[in-house]
């Protein structure tokens, strides 16, 4: 058990951010933010797990300032002069109980959400007009829309920096909008942001991280939250091999990401099984390995089962760490994410490192229908 609160409770520092432990606070999308306006119970929310000892805590997806970026009701706004002031609430309470946090920033493309609530259809927009692939959604963005979307990214980073947050996220994961460029299922282009090559449908991506560098300044650090699954299939994966990882994660890094958050459903998975073994590098181990940067480990960390059931009102039981911990101690990645541990239990940080793991809950989905 020391050796697991040691490896967790060390810190760790990039470029402006120093976190006084490796847990993370993964992103989580929880529709209480009425009319895009973060208020007091989001406040409260974040500052609970800032109070109970989370390293660094990601913010749920926020959106930019695109006509049909969100695809719920209360998905938070990142722009506009009253969900900027709810997130410097956010931002302000998290600092005082002595945490660091940054935004998810967010564009969820063609993605239909859960429910009946929907943009108008006219406005919605991603590389190709496809939610999926063969299945039309939307219309195809100009270049135009395009570069008013880049710039959208790049006002919201230098609105997080503005408001006084230590990081922000890019979310470039998941079927939405930077992903629906990367994946070649969605993105049939042919102009300079398509192509047959990964490195090829980069290029959105490439120019949003570079817009927001630019906004931001060399020294804040900027994180990347990465997929080989989507919501619209899961077992699609982008990079097959570790050359192709390396023509799509290594453009980015060189662009200006700092930290890769590579997100995959189970964290103790053989990303490349036929290289290195059944017991070889994760997602976020070969992400290092291949471009040298930081990178956030996440998927199922500390539950028996993935997220996918908790979907379908299944629970999870809680599960040891020590295949975690191994990892983190030979530096395959450098920070670990949580995600519905941290829903069900705020406290679960302090358990962890305080290696009271019998105080820890198991999973239930009834807490993804509040705001605690």
């Amino acid at each position: 058990m020391m050796i697991l609160t040691n490896a967790l409770s060390q810190p760790f520092s990039l470029k402006t951010l120093s976190l006084k432990n490796r847990i993370v606070m993964a992103p989580m999308t929880r529709n209480f933010a009425p009319e895009g306006i973060p208020g007091e119970a989001n406040a409260t929310y974040y500052r609970r797990r800032a109070e109970a000892d989370v390293g660094l805590i990601l913010s749920e997806g926020t959106v930019i300032d695109r006509p049909a970026s969100r695809n719920m009701p209360g998905i938070p706004f990142f722009h506009g002069e009253a969900a900027l002031a709810g997130w410097k609430q956010v931002i302000d309470g998290v600092h005082a109980a002595g945490g660091r946090m940054g935004p998810q920033i967010w564009h969820v493309g063609s993605v239909k959400g859960p429910g009946d609530w929907e943009p108008e259809a006219s406005l919605i927009e991603s590389p190709s007009g496809l939610e999926a692939p063969g299945k039309p959604r939307g219309h195809a963005m100009t270049e135009e829309d395009i570069a008013d979307t880049i710039a959208a990214f790049a006002r919201a980073a230098a609105d997080a920096k503005r408001l006084g947050f230590d990081t922000f996220e890019l979310h470039g994961a998941h079927g939405y909008l930077i992903d629906q460029f990367f994946w070649s299922g969605t993105n049939l282009r042919t102009d300079r942001y398509g192509g047959a090559s990964i490195r090829e449908r980069s290029r959105f991506a490439v120019e949003v991280v570079k817009a927001a560098r630019q906004a931001v300044g060399p020294d804040f650090p900027i994180i990347l939250r990465l997929s080989q699954w989507k919501q619209q299939e899961y077992t699609a994966r982008l990079a097959e091999t570790p050359d192709a990882m390396t023509d799509w994660l290594l453009p980015l890094v060189e662009a200006g990401v700092d930290i890769l958050h590579c997100s995959q459903r189970r964290f103790w998975e053989p990303e490349f099984p036929e290289v290195d073994g059944a017991d070889g590098l994760n997602f976020a181990g070969w992400a290092k390995k291949l471009t040298g940067a930081a990178t956030i480990s996440v998927g199922s960390v500390g539950l028996s089962s993935d997220f996918l059931g908790s979907f379908q009102g299944e629970g999870s039981a809680t599960q040891g760490l020590d295949d975690l911990v191994r990892r983190l101690e030979r530096q395959e990645f450098d920070l670990v994410a949580v995600g519905r541990a941290l829903l069900s239990d705020p406290q679960w940080a302090t358990k962890t490192l305080r290696a009271d793991t019998a105080a820890l809950k198991d999973f239930s989905p009834a807490a993804m229908m509040e705001l605690v």
